[in-house]
């Protein structure tokens, strides 16, 4: 027999005694379906719409957004407003479930597949219902089918959800408790936004340079060496350490000392290998961004590269030209050489040819430095701003279920 959670002390208090019912969604929520805008009428500026891209699971960003007019349409529009404090679902694709809270002073407009939630006031918070709603998001997904291609069904999740209801005062107070960790946690994300934009102008500024300095092709400062024959149905527990190359922009930063992933012994005699202070490169990805992506290799012992990348063997500084290939002018020269469409790599012979500039080694080291200290502040999972928002949120997470739990009776 399942046991029924205990409630969290504090809530003990709050309660005094009055009684939490559970009821279906449905009962306290009103919901609104999206409107079907057309793609062929969306404008550059006018009122904005909310598709369910915009929804990131916390937030609504409209950031990257599409516009209307309502005089393209003879419906009624005014079912289909957003305003400040409306909390969003997306019923659809590879957000489906996810909750947006909107936080913006202007309208904007449902697209179809996002919905409202409408919740009566006389009986439900709805900053209560948007905590709640966010901690029952895997459940959501399960209603909505999950697999490749969810689709939630609005009846469903007004059915399936049940929601349990403290008197409004308790509701008020979780309210404030986890509002407090949400503040903290987009504080730290604004923080965190401001040092990328502070890392991106002096990896640029440090990076430009003129006629003071030596500019040369990375073929003629180091050599490439093509990986060969890994993939991951190769992978074992242990073993010699080895970088595939999609782990290059999946998992590892600018550096790194160990692998996540091995070969057996027997294998690696077969494959080709990076050494102390080579760059891995990833010869290949699925968007220009993440090709050639790199990593310095700074672990004692050799490792085992996959096919698709390239070790880079240079006697420059190979983070100085790490940092060199996450510039602005890097990605217009990838831009410029870029082929394939599902997978893009850069045309044969295009990354030798890329011109650097080459200042004193005691110069790159500097440079490196700066950028590497600032890499690991708004990059690190171990130890920089990530860190720490990571932190909070599971802080968040802890406080919301245990708060949340309410037996049914």
């Amino acid at each position: 027999m399942t046991q029924e959670p205990k409630l969290f002390p504090y809530i003990t208090r709050l309660l005094q005694g009055a009684s939490v019912e559970w009821k279906p969604l449905g009962e306290v929520v009103d919901f609104q379906n999206g409107f079907a805008f057309k793609n062929n009428l969306f404008r550059d500026d006018g009122e904005a719409i909310v598709r369910i891209t915009n929804i990131d699971g916390k937030s609504v960003d409209l950031s990257d957004v599409k516009y209307f007019s309502i005089s393209d349409y003879s419906t009624n529009m005014s079912p289909y407003k957003i305003n400040k404090g409306d909390i969003l679902i997306a019923m659809s694709g590879a957000t489906t479930g996810k909750i947006g809270f909107y936080n913006y002073e202007y309208t904007s407009y449902l697209n179809q597949r996002v919905g409202k939630f409408i919740p009566k006031t006389n009986i439900l918070n709805n900053r209560y219902l948007y905590h709640y709603l966010l901690s029952k998001v895997e459940d959501i997904y399960i209603i909505a089918g999950g697999g490749a291609q969810p689709n939630l069904s609005s009846n469903k999740l007004m059915e399936k959800i049940q929601i349990p209801l403290p008197p409004l005062s308790v509701q008020k107070e979780i309210v404030r408790i986890l509002d407090k960790f949400t503040t903290l946690e987009t504080e730290l994300e604004t923080e965190l936004d401001c040092r990328k934009r502070q890392y991106e102008y002096y990896r640029n500024h440090l990076l430009t340079f003129g006629d003071e300095v030596e500019w040369k092709a990375l073929g003629e400062v180091g050599t490439f060496v093509r990986g060969n024959g890994l993939q991951k149905k190769d992978f074992v527990e242990t073993g010699v350490g080895c970088i595939h190359y999609g782990q290059i922009y999946t998992y590892y930063g600018i550096k790194a000392s160990k692998t996540i992933s091995y070969v057996t012994e027997e294998f690696a005699k077969i494959l080709r290998k990076a050494s102390y202070n080579d760059l891995v490169i990833a010869a290949v990805s699925e968007n220009i961004e993440d090709v050639c992506k790199c990593v310095v290799w700074e672990g004692e012992e050799d490792i085992c590269v996959s096919g698709d990348t390239f070790v880079f063997k240079t006697e420059q500084n190979p983070h100085y030209i790490g940092h060199l290939l996450r510039t602005n002018s890097f990605l217009n020269y990838k831009r410029k050489n870029a082929v394939g469409a599902k997978v893009t790599r850069l045309q044969a012979g295009s990354l030798p040819r890329y011109i650097i500039p080459l200042p004193s080694l005691e110069e790159q080291a500097r440079i490196a430095d700066i950028l590497d200290r600032f890499d690991t502040l708004v990059n690190s999972i171990s130890e920089g701003l990530p860190r720490e928002i990571e932190l909070r949120r599971k802080q968040y997470e802890y406080y919301r279920d245990q708060l949340l739990s309410f037996p049914k009776t």
